[in-house]
């Protein structure tokens, strides 16, 4: 990854939804959130087949390859590369998604966005982007 890029974006909060760092404090809810919904995330902008910055996850993996995941990406949203930020629901604090802000590497924008949310929660996407 690169050089510091900004300051964490404030995240938006709503009745909805709450965005907050992701972290490895949500390994076990992140983890059931997106294995739950491998096929819905699949059909999101950014996360189909064929989408020019896709990277093929969401793919099975271990509750220990999540974990490790996490500690990354809070890794570099403390080093200011990149921020995560986990979507939850208030009332309930489960993990129903997560926004990935990025630096845009293709020069276009100084970040680039992608979002997904739960297959349950698919509602809740046009709200995010």
């Amino acid at each position: 990854m690169g050089a510091p890029v900004t300051d964490p974006p404030s995240p938006p909060r709503g009745q909805v939804f709450r965005l907050e760092p992701l972290g490895p404090e949500h390994n076990q809810r992140d983890h059931a959130a997106w294995m739950g919904s491998i096929e819905h995330i699949h059909t999101l902008p950014g996360f189909r087949e064929g989408d020019i910055d896709a990277t093929g996850w969401p793919y099975e993996m271990s509750l220990d390859d999540n974990l490790a995941d996490l500690v990354m990406h809070r890794r570099e949203f403390n080093e200011r590369i990149a921020y995560v930020y986990s979507v939850l629901d208030p009332a309930t604090d489960d993990v129903i998604g997560c926004v990935y802000i990025d630096p845009d590497d293709k020069g276009d924008a100084e970040m680039k966005m992608i979002c997904w949310t739960r297959a349950s929660h698919a509602h809740l996407y046009e709200d995010l982007n």
